[in-house]
Parts: structure tokens; sequence; C-alpha cells
């Protein structure tokens, strides 16, 4: 019985696929100690915002093997075989684990938002709308009638939610400050997040295309893909550089080349690949390069709020 148990606990933290957890919190790592070098952070804020972000994105996981499990999408995938297609969790379970988590998304927003604003009603009804988007957005990606991520917007939502709203919402809850240059950090997050959504599709094109799963690799095939990648991945190098001109030259900038090198590298290995098969390891690659990047243009900008 005892085994048993043990099993059933494995089988729900593949479930909730903790290999993708670091990517969250690369936007709120990064909005956060931009707030840092802006001489306003809070340790409360920062924890909270990360463990409300590894919510969301345990239950978009939760909700990805539900509404793939249900349609018979995962049937013949390249990746590791989901909880429901498996067997390994049934239907009515993975359900309540994603009401549970539901449950724990809105708990923890709530309170996230209400030690940060006080107060400040408007801004928690702003933010509570925000945090409620961001869990229908999650559901909606493939579950119910017509889950967006089967029609080829899911990189919209990555986009906006995992890049925009990550870092400039982790931003302004320590800051209470609008500053557009979030938004560059935040652009750049969400085009590297959208990248490991897109080698995730790329990877499954083949039995996508047989699901009628339209993503945009079995949109525009997978030399397209191929392109529409690297589009993605030197427009956020781009944007590095471009963020990087409102500093001056300092021996600091070794923690954003070293935070970028593995980027560069990640290209580099795309266009080696021949073969959707060859994707799979990529996917990983790419989302721990981006954490990486985070944590070391955190640094730097650590380093840069203390010397200058």
């Amino acid at each position: 019985m005892k085994f048993h148990y043990l099993k059933k606990i494995k089988y729900w933290i593949q479930a909730a696929r903790i290999e993708t957890l670091p990517l969250s919190v690369s936007g709120i790592i990064l909005g956060s100690f931009y707030a840092y070098y802006s001489y306003s952070f809070d340790n409360t804020i920062f924890i909270l915002s990360l463990f409300t972000a590894i919510s969301f994105q345990i239950l978009s996981n939760f909700a990805n093997d539900y509404g793939d499990g249900i349609l018979g999408t995962d049937k013949d995938r390249i990746g590791p075989k989901r909880v429901i297609a498996s067997g390994k969790i049934s239907i009515k379970e993975l359900r309540k684990g994603i009401l549970i988590n539901i449950f724990i998304s809105i708990t923890l927003s709530y309170s996230l938002i209400k030690y940060s604003f006080e107060s400040n009603y408007l801004l928690i009804v702003i933010f509570l709308f925000l945090s409620i988007s961001s869990i229908l957005a999650a559901i909606k990606y493939t579950m119910g009638r017509n889950p967006y991520g089967y029609y080829g917007f899911g990189d919209i939502f990555v986009f906006i939610f995992f890049g925009l709203l990550s870092v400039f919402g982790s931003y302004f809850l320590q800051t209470k400050f609008i500053n557009y240059e979030v938004f560059i950090l935040g652009s750049i997050i969400g085009l590297l997040c959208i990248g490991v959504l897109n080698l995730n599709n790329i990877r499954d094109i083949e039995n996508d295309s047989k699901m009628n799963k339209k993503t945009i690799p079995t949109r525009i095939g997978f030399r397209n893909a191929k392109f529409y990648h690297n589009f993605l991945i030197i427009l956020s190098i781009l944007l590095i550089i471009a963020f990087a001109t409102k500093f001056k030259i300092s021996n600091n900038f070794i923690f954003i080349i070293v935070g970028t090198l593995p980027i560069l590298f990640h290209l580099y290995k795309v266009n080696q690949a021949k073969s959707p098969i060859e994707f799979k390891p990529l996917l990983k690659q790419l989302a721990i390069s981006t954490f990486f990047f985070s944590i070391f243009m955190s640094i730097f900008l650590i380093y840069e709020s203390i010397f200058f």
C-alpha cells in the first residue's frame, strides 16, 4: 500500500512537469531584480511571486495533460508519455487535481496582491483580474470545446503571460511604477518562452498534424518553423543588446555575455537539427538557458545597483 502511494506521488510529479518550473519563474526573477536595481525590493513579494508563478505553471501542465488526454493527442507523441495517455492517473483524479490547483493559485494570487497593494482597491481589482485571466488562459489552452492551443494561438498566450505579464507584473508589484524598459525584458523572456513552445510543437509536428492540432509548425511546415525559431531567438538576442546599451560598459557586462552564450549555442544546435526528433533535447536546453539568462542578468543588475 505504501509503495502504491509513493508511485502515485511520482506520477503527480510527472504530471506537474517540474522540468518546466525554472522557465516559469524566469520572468519573475528578472522583473524582481530589475526592481532591485531600481532600489525597490521586498523579499515577501518576491517569494509569493515565485510560488504563484509555479502554481500557474503546474495548473497549465495539468490542464494540458487533461485536455490532450481527453482528445487523444498524446497517443503517438515523440515526447514523454503524459499521465492520462499512459493511464497512470485517471481523468477523474486529474480533474480533482486541477480544481485543487485552481484554489491554490487563487489563494496565492490574492495573498500576493493584498500584501503588495494593502488598501489600494483599484490595483487589487486590476491584478486580481489579471490573475484570473492567467488561470483561465492556462485552462483553456487545451481544455474545453475550442482550446486555443489547437488553433495556433499558444504563442500569443505564452508571450503575454509568461513574458510581458510575468516580468512587468513582478516589477510593478515591487515598485508600483511603470517603466517601458521592463517591456524590453518582458519581450526577451516572452520570445524565449515562445521558442520553448515552438520546439515542443516542432518535435510533435507529425503527430499534431495527424490529430489536426493546428500549431504554428503544422501550419507552416517543418522548414519554415525552423526559420520562425531562428527569428524568435535572434530577436531576443537583439533585444538583450538593446537593453544593455542603457548601461555604461564595465566589467559587469561579463554576466550578460555569460548569460547569453547558452542561447547562442542553442541557436547553433537548432540549425544542426535535421528532423523533428532531434529537437527533443533542445527543448529542455532552451528552457534551462532562459532560466540561466535570467539569473545572470539579475546578477548584472545587482552589481550595477551596488557599484554605480
